[in-house]
């Protein structure tokens, strides 16, 4: 067993994990945030997509031991954020959501684009994006639903 004590969607966390546990799995089985959804298991698909001390990362490939002392904020984490409302409400306007699987690991990837890209255009966006795999949507949705939360942000700031 490994000692392992982080930051867990603001509450810092302590627990023994096998080294061998990944994030995606201490979340769901030891701490019940069953918002980060496992797909793939290889890092290819971006369900588990949350965020590791501000960078999007693959719960499902990123071993819970590698994480001491990191903060990690799953989907649970931002419901009032207000990038993430932004986000939301959009996904919702653009019809970008259909079964829900991707949603939670889409959402993070996509809050990340708005926050450190915000002059990007539907070819970054897709670019970004690539890491996510969405069967059900097309991605067309998507791609307006962050173009519109990066364009109504545009506009605040230079109003």
């Amino acid at each position: 067993m490994t000692q392992l004590i982080l930051t867990v969607n603001g509450k810092q966390v302590s627990a023994d994990v096998e080294p061998r546990t990944h994030l995606a799995d201490f979340l769901r089985e030891e701490r019940g945030l069953t918002g980060t959804n496992i797909g793939c298991e290889q890092g290819v698909c971006g369900a588990c997509t949350l965020m590791i001390d501000g960078a999007p990362m693959r719960s499902c490939i990123v071993y819970a031991s590698s994480c001491n002392g990191a903060e990690v904020r799953s989907i649970e984490d931002f419901d009032n954020d207000p990038v993430m409302i932004e986000l939301r409400a959009a996904f919702t306007a653009e019809h970008a959501l259909q079964c829900g699987y991707c949603t939670p690991g889409i959402l993070a990837t996509a809050r990340d684009i708005v926050l450190r890209i915000p002059d990007a255009d539907e070819a970054r966006i897709r670019h970004e994006l690539s890491g996510n795999l969405c069967r059900c949507t097309g991605y067309v949705g998507l791609v307006k639903a962050i173009s519109r939360v990066l364009e109504q942000r545009r506009k605040r700031l230079s109003a």
